[in-house]
């Protein structure tokens, strides 16, 4: 297609998949609340384990209506990700060969639940990451936090573990596109399982290490996982090059 023709496609997609995120935050408005009142829950818990005061606090007159805009639009990006995610793919799809279609579709279908499943890790540690935090506070103090700074520190937590699932994806990525190799990633598994542990001391209190393991074991299983991949392609990849070096060899001497 000219480039005329690849910005209308993409316009066209754009519109859809925004259509598709407006209607989906139509749906999340509903859920909005349910959603809020299990975010807000930790600063409950800590005003029943601290012996505090202990609330979320709105600001401004409108703080309440766009808090809750903020969770319908993100539960609303959440719900239509299958339908934009297809539109994304549906627009890159035709500038790919056959082989890097294949790899593409298994990279998205490996880093969607994966993501997910980090997103739940992060929300399931959000309570204690409150806790802990909420903990530093002086006695006799309160802890009255503004809704729209807390939501803001809820939502990046559980995306930012999230995105931490996916990160072993990415590697598996650089390696098929000869960026780095398995065994570059292999040697750095010291360094990589120091990250990981300092990132679950982080994000869990130092008295929990229950919720420490649970959350380290699966990353660093992920890890080595694509570590093995990457090997294995390496492998793959280097015999492949062996044989076409090979077959050019017996070309030239015929």
């Amino acid at each position: 297609m000219t480039l005329g023709q690849h910005l209308v496609e993409a316009r066209k997609r754009l519109t859809w998949s925004a259509l598709a995120i407006l209607l989906a935050s139509i749906g999340g408005w509903f859920l909005a609340a349910p959603v809020w009142a299990a975010l807000s829950a930790p600063i409950i818990r800590v005003a029943e384990e601290q012996d505090r005061e202990a609330a979320i606090s709105y600001t401004t007159v409108g703080e309440a209506f766009d808090t809750q805009l903020i969770i319908a639009i993100t539960l609303g990006i959440v719900m239509a990700s299958p339908f934009w995610l297809y539109q994304l793919w549906a627009f890159i799809t035709p500038a790919l060969h056959k082989h890097e279609k294949r790899f593409a579709i298994g990279f998205l279908a490996a880093s969607i639940p994966l993501f997910l499943a980090g997103c739940t890790a992060g929300w399931l540690i959000l309570p204690n990451i409150v806790s802990l935090l909420t903990g530093f506070a002086a006695e006799n103090t309160q802890t009255l936090l503004q809704a729209r700074t807390y939501l803001d520190f809820a939502v990046k937590l559980v995306l930012a573990i999230g995105i931490g699932f996916v990160l072993p994806v990415v590697l598996v990525m650089l390696n098929f596109a000869r960026v780095i190799s398995g065994m570059s990633i292999l040697k750095a598994w010291r360094w990589a399982i120091l990250a990981i542990t300092a990132f679950t001391a982080i994000a869990t209190p130092a008295a929990d290490v229950v919720s420490m393991v649970l959350l380290a074991l699966p990353m660093i299983g992920l890890y080595f996982l694509a570590t093995a991949i990457s090997i294995l392609n390496d492998k793959r990849v280097e015999r492949r090059e062996s044989a076409l070096n090979a077959e050019y060899g017996i070309v030239a001497d015929g």
